[in-house]
């Protein structure tokens, strides 16, 4: 089994930290984690499994360096890719446009033949709309994050959807959680 690319955008820092908490659980030797403002499309292609995180700006926009990042996306064939993604975003100051760019981000990926794992149930968060629920609205196609209302509650949720993700993923490396 190879090794996990964590490919994250932050502008605060904020995703950037949850991409560390996630390989300190997976394990530092497994994941890789890479800002995507300092990749190309071949450092994507060297894995086979891969985290994805991104945070929702505003009303609905995409964090500004997958933006930047994002006709490259669209351009990648993600057949034979494991893909989870994790998404930031405040559902209280947002909460019609809570986690919207995983949506899209999800989509883009979906399209381009990505298999998706990881998604993560609706309760315990306040929200009026999202891009990012799946098809039967109960839950998110990734892990839904809000560091700005309920940070008290990530670490719980981290444990929770890294133990699923080395499930989905069939990681073989302890996982570090507790």
């Amino acid at each position: 089994m190879g090794k996990v690319g964590l490919f994250f955008g932050s502008d605060e820092g904020n995703t950037q930290e949850i991409a560390s908490r996630i390989a300190a659980r997976l394990g530092q030797d497994v994941v890789d984690i890479y800002d995507i403002a300092d990749v190309t499309q071949t450092e994507i292609m060297d894995y086979t499994h891969l985290i994805l995180g991104i945070s929702t700006w505003d009303f609905g926009q995409i964090q500004s360096d997958w933006e930047e990042f994002w006709p490259d996306v669209e351009s990648i064939d993600f057949k034979g890719k494991t893909i989870a993604l994790y998404g930031l975003g405040d559902q209280f100051g947002y909460g019609d446009f809570f986690v919207d760019a995983m949506g899209m981000l999800h989509d883009v990926v979906k399209g381009q033949g990505a298999v998706i794992v990881g998604h993560w149930p609706v309760e315990g968060y306040e929200f009026e709309a999202s891009k990012a629920l799946d098809d039967n609205k109960e839950a998110f196609v990734g892990l839904a994050l809000d560091e700005d209302q309920q940070p008290e509650l990530t670490d719980a949720r981290l444990d929770q959807w890294c133990a699923m993700l080395h499930a989905q993923m069939a990681l073989e490396s302890p996982l570090n959680i507790g």
